[in-house]
């Protein structure tokens, strides 16, 4: 500032007329691990004043080296602390504080759940159009990864009824494709959880979503009647499957419609049985008896499906006989062992198309369309349904639960799978089963894989009756009648 007696004391700023104006601090030097100081006014003295009236340090006081390197410093200090760290890998919550105990627990769920999912991952690949060995190669990867990034303990990865039809909608039964598929929504999903989308979500209303749910179970239970009639009857519709099911109901066959309705009457008291409990109610008043015998109740009521198929199994080749086959039509032959872990495919032949045209990469995305959208948002609802049901009021993180999902499908079609996430029926034999954590993954991924390197020459003589009365006992209950009447309520008012 310059004062000038002869201007009629009239201040003039000179600093206005400059770019840049200096300004001595006239502090003691001080060292540099001193904050009381910004790092600007350390690095250089001279501020550059902006037209607002603002002063800044000038562009080039601090290089592009340094601006990195703090960028990344901010980056690496929101990403890797312990909140987060805590929050995108879960299992660093509960395996500091994991005891003998959760492993027992873990132990039984493990098993339970594993002795279901063998028998639905063999008929949801029927779902999907593809050989039942799909299903398998389906059911082990993701539930390693959900150990590590999981968030809710009752979730047991693998096929769903829902997302194997949306497969098939999408697929057509090609097995190039269905792989595909599951890369690319798994790549989305990762994404979608990366970027917190998982809120999403709460835009699904719950008649929307229990509209679809039941829709959708009304098209797995009417595809299935075929295997029970032992006719064929192809559709993608409802309309057009019942149809086809009235067209060819005359070529049914009496040991497929007698096994099937047998299984599904066997596999509906089963369930009740699962729940069925003997002795005064406080279970402190039992018996060692009626200990005993709840236990195995509940046992018998859980493994149903296994039970149903062991036995079924065991029946088809008791049966069978070189010259007239088995009197029921069964699932065939199963390649043995783990698939090959290998790229998945990136374009069809002329013999792997339907038109007979070869197809590249971006032909296989262009056919899957609208279900790179439509299957994750399914799988995370189906994940979150499981994970609300069983979290008694406790937040649900989604955008988690979409990096587990989205990582476990990516591996999946490495190994030849098709998409999966949660399904409720295996969440509910979870969680009966007293799970503590999501390492029971671990034991119903490690019981599939013990399947496939073993059990498949005894998987041949299953009936596809068998499999189809376990999807429809199933889906029967996914059916929610109980929500027309609420929802009729509110649309009179």
């Amino acid at each position: 500032m310059k004062f000038n007696p002869a201007m009629n004391h009239v201040y003039l700023n000179d600093a206005f007329k400059s770019s840049t104006i200096s300004i001595n601090l006239n502090l003691p030097e001080q060292s540099t691990s001193d904050c009381s100081l910004g790092g600007a006014f350390q690095e250089s003295k001279e501020l550059v004043l902006t037209e607002d009236g603002r002063k800044v340090p000038p562009a080039g006081s601090r290089s592009i080296l340094d601006r990195s390197r703090g960028c990344f410093e901010n980056c690496k200090r929101r990403l890797f602390n312990k909140r987060t760290l805590h929050k995108r890998l879960p299992i660093l919550r509960w395996l500091p504080a994991y005891r003998s105990e959760d492993a027992i627990c873990d132990l039984v769920a493990g098993i339970s759940v594993g002795l279901t999912v063998i028998p639905q991952a063999l008929a949801y690949a029927g779902i999907a159009g593809l050989p039942v060995a799909y299903g398998l190669y389906s059911s082990f990867a993701g539930c390693f990864v959900y150990i590590f990034l999981g968030s809710c303990k009752d979730v047991p990865l693998g096929p769903s009824a829902i997302v194997a039809l949306l497969t098939y909608q999408v697929a057509q039964g090609s097995w190039q494709k269905s792989v595909l598929l599951c890369l690319m929504c798994g790549v989305v999903e990762l994404l979608m959880g990366l970027f917190g989308l998982g809120f999403l979500i709460d835009f699904v209303s719950g008649p929307v979503a229990s509209g679809f749910t039941s829709a959708v179970s009304l098209i797995i239970l009417s595809s299935q009647i075929q295997n029970v009639l032992g006719i064929k009857a192809n559709g993608n519709t409802f309309v057009e499957v019942w149809r086809q099911v009235f067209i060819n109901i005359q070529d049914s066959r009496p040991t497929d419609t007698i096994l099937g309705i047998t299984c599904i009457v066997v596999l509906l008291m089963l369930r009740m049985l699962s729940s069925y409990r003997i002795g005064p109610a406080p279970e402190e008043q039992h018996s060692r008896c009626q200990r005993f015998a709840n236990k195995l109740f509940w046992i018998v009521g859980t493994a149903r499906n296994a039970i149903l198929v062991v036995v079924c199994c065991i029946m088809g080749y008791l049966l069978h006989s070189d010259q007239h086959g088995a009197p029921f039509r069964i699932v065939g032959e199963i390649p043995p062992g783990l698939p090959s872990v290998q790229w998945p495919p990136t374009s069809l032949s002329a013999n792997e198309t339907a038109d007979g045209n070869p197809q590249g990469f971006v032909d296989m995305v262009h056919s899957i369309g609208s279900g790179l959208i439509v299957i994750p948002l399914i799988s995370l609802m189906e994940s979150i349904a499981i994970a609300k049901a069983f979290a008694f009021g406790q937040p649900i993180d989604a955008s988690q639960e979409l990096i587990a999902i989205g990582t476990a499908n990516i591996l999946n079609s490495f190994m030849q799978g098709f998409p999966g996430t949660g399904a409720l029926s295996r969440g509910a034999v979870n969680n009966a089963s007293g799970v503590r954590t999501p390492l029971s993954n671990v034991y119903s991924g490690t019981l599939v894989i013990i399947a496939l390197l073993f059990l498949t020459p005894y998987f041949y003589f299953i009936p596809k009756a068998t499999l189809a009365a376990i999807i429809i006992a199933a889906v029967v209950f996914m059916i929610e009648i109980k929500v027309l009447k609420p929802i009729w309520r509110s649309k009179s008012k």
